[in-house]
């Protein structure tokens, strides 16, 4: 029977895995910028255009050359003879000329000449095409020059970035319409467990329906990868290696759940560890939930054991595979975070690390995580958690009122 060593800390556990895990992106396909948000980019995409393409107004009013209207007041404003109108999507055919202005709208190019805009509330039109500028300008002022925003060739976006709107908008703006992506890598999971029967039965005494190969599914997709659902193995040796090889041979990393902890039918380590060299390189982190999970490596794809229990299932997820999977495509997992107070005193045992569900909530002003205490077994308690704090491994718990770190769930 294998045993527990010893438990090593979660970020030891990481670094054994990432000297044997290659920095992405392993593989590259092109998508169509529509198909694109929250891929992650394979290589830096350049601006093959100034942005913008000309000067332009950022306001309603009339675009000026600045020193026009240099000592211009209220009581003494500058007259200016109206040169014509540039409407929004024309090119305008006239220049300015000393004292002249032109009315533009927001977002109208600016003619020849102009260098700022005087806001429409700052101007009175006084007739005879003529208008009276009530307040001075700098130049460039409500106005945006030509590649002010992005220059043409400077790097739009890095390598590694995980595209969000704002960025999909950007590439568009420069007229970019196809990126270059890491594919997302096949994750295949697989549940081991003679007690456990699928989503749609109804249980006898004794089983349970395998939710974990659900929420692990949609943890993958989440983090960006693509689940490969394998279904459930049953605790025989033979069958668990034989299935195990099937799976991780069609797949770029392999998760399994169940089985991860000592026991005499606890077969998934030696399953595991017969897959190819290294073999396993972790088995117990200093973490809870989580404590009996399985980090291995074969043929360079990795491999997870998860304990079986929902809770620590996730937990550990979040600790070791979903960073895989971002390395794995070359680049780190996204993290929402935030500072809230502790609701309630929170125990911990000195030694490991613990993380603990919590539900946030606003009161008087102040944002509360208020702690979800429930047991590994019981997934209820992510369910009404909003996020996880983690309390650190030299901490014997933390007080109510502190000051923590909330990462949110998914």
């Amino acid at each position: 029977m294998q045993v527990f060593l010893s438990l090593l800390p979660p970020g030891e556990a990481w670094r054994r895995l990432e000297e044997h895990l290659e920095c992405g992106p392993r593989r590259v396909e092109m998508v169509d910028l529509l198909d694109a948000h929250g891929r992650v980019l394979a290589e830096d995409v350049t601006s093959p255009a100034d942005l913008p393409g000309f000067p332009r107004s950022t306001v309603d009013g009339f675009a000026v050359r600045a020193r026009d209207t240099f000592g211009a007041t209220e009581s003494m404003p500058a007259l200016l003879a109206v040169a014509g109108e540039v409407r929004i999507g024309d090119a305008p055919c006239f220049a300015l000329r000393p004292g002249e202005c032109a009315r533009v709208a927001t977002g109208a190019m600016l003619p020849q000449g102009a260098d700022a805009v005087v806001m429409v509330e700052a101007t009175m039109e006084t007739g005879g095409n003529l208008v009276a500028v009530e307040k001075a300008v700098a130049p460039g002022e409500n106005a945006i020059g030509p590649a002010e925003d992005v220059a043409r060739g400077a790097v739009l976006l890095k390598k590694g970035a995980r595209l969000r709107p704002q960025d999909i908008g950007a590439l568009a703006a420069a007229g970019v319409s196809r990126v270059k992506v890491a594919a997302k890598p096949n994750v295949a999971i697989m549940s081991t467990g003679d007690e456990l029967v699928e989503v749609a039965a109804t249980p006898p005494p004794g089983k349970v329906r395998d939710t974990n190969l659900y929420s692990l599914c949609a943890a993958v997709l989440a983090a960006g990868g693509r689940p490969l659902a394998a279904g459930i193995v049953r605790d025989d040796y033979q069958e668990l290696a034989a299935a195990m090889r099937e799976r991780l041979a069609s797949a770029d990393m392999l998760v399994v759940s169940g089985g991860s902890s000592i026991g005499a039918r606890d077969f998934t380590r030696d399953a595991i560890d017969s897959l190819g060299p290294p073999g396993v390189l972790v088995h117990g982190v200093a973490v809870k939930p989580g404590k009996p999970t399985i980090i291995a490596v074969a043929g360079g794809k990795p491999v997870f054991g998860l304990p079986g229990h929902p809770v620590s299932c996730l937990t550990v997820f979040r600790l070791f595979v979903e960073p895989a999977i971002a390395r794995w495509m070359g680049t780190v997992p996204e993290r929402r975070e935030l500072v809230a107070r502790l609701g309630a005193n929170v125990p911990s045992a000195a030694g490991r690390e613990d993380y603990v569900g919590v539900h946030v909530v606003t009161r008087d002003g102040e944002v509360w995580a208020d702690p979800v205490f429930t047991k590994s077994s019981l997934i209820s308690g992510l369910v009404a958690s909003t996020g996880i704090i983690r309390i650190p491994a030299d901490a014997e718990g933390l007080e109510k009122g502190a000051r923590v770190t909330v990462s949110l769930l998914f």
